[in-house]
């Protein structure tokens, strides 16, 4: 990568990320127009590269089957929202087969994409919900920057060369630490007491840490399994450097599913 192409990248992450902070912490409605406007995006993106012949059909029907179910967990319970989910994904499937493409694409893009959005609707509208919601993304941005430094210097054997020839195992080890030293970080300082996390120790902020990097680069090895049984390079041209959004959260929608299991633990009493 050309000092260009990480200067485009970093202007892209300059630009996005406030507005992604703001609205995560803000909660209300900015959150919800920020995961609206998520969901409308990577369900186009997933119909692009699943459906391209018949790219808005499968774009409605999946982003459709993702909304109501966000809605409904943020009204009334997260049970409902995967009811709901379950039926957006059948719905899906139906539309799919009407206009002639592979139904099952079109019901996977539902959960894909959808289950992540469920989990963190609730994990924002919880108890200190706002804390938790950045710790996710702090872990996550903390594991992708780590692992592409840390390959980027020291390289050496690929990780699983045959979906992903650019990562490598030293990659991904320190991936594995700068998820976990940001998680045990932001419980320490408590992000200069803006943050708030009751019953989270340092050694459970550690595991947060670390399941949370682990998961996010098994979203980023899982989604370049992806587009390459699809055939595409980049799930989108969205974000200049980066390519789609997809490509962008494809470990958050992995980590998420992990620090939401995490957060009804401790709420449960359960972890220590």
């Amino acid at each position: 990568m050309t000092g260009r192409d990480i200067a485009i990248r970093a202007g892209s992450a300059a630009v996005l990320a406030p507005l992604a902070i703001a609205g995560l912490w803000l909660g209300g409605w900015a959150f919800g127009i920020l995961m609206t406007i998520a969901v409308v995006l990577l369900s186009w993106e997933w119909a692009k590269m699943t459906a391209p012949g018949e790219a808005k059909w499968m774009a409605a029907a999946v982003a459709a089957g993702i909304v109501i179910p966000g809605i409904a967990v943020y009204l009334a319970d997260i049970s409902l929202g995967l009811v709901l989910l379950a039926f957006g994904a059948l719905i899906a499937f139906a539309i799919a087969q009407l206009v002639k493409r592979p139904p099952i694409d079109a019901a996977y893009g539902v959960f894909y994409i959808g289950w992540p959005l469920v989990l963190m609707v609730w994990l924002r509208i919880s108890a200190d919900g706002g804390s938790w919601i950045i710790l996710l993304f702090a872990v996550t941005w903390a594991a992708d920057v780590f692992a592409y430094l840390v390959g980027s210097l020291l390289k050496g054997p690929k990780l699983w060369p045959r979906f992903s020839p650019n990562k490598t195992w030293s990659g991904f080890l320190g991936g594995l630490v700068g998820g976990t030293a940001m998680a045990v970080v932001l419980v320490l300082t408590g992000g200069g007491g803006w943050l708030h996390f009751p019953g989270v120790s340092l050694w459970l902020a550690a595991f947060i840490g670390l399941s949370g990097a682990l998961a996010t680069m098994a979203g980023d090895l899982w989604e370049s399994a992806l587009k390459r049984r699809y055939g595409v390079k980049d799930s989108g041209d969205l974000i200049p450097g980066h390519g789609g959004l997809l490509d962008r959260v494809d470990g958050l929608m992995f980590a998420v599913v992990v620090v939401a299991a995490i957060k009804l633990a401790v709420d449960q009493g359960v972890a220590v």
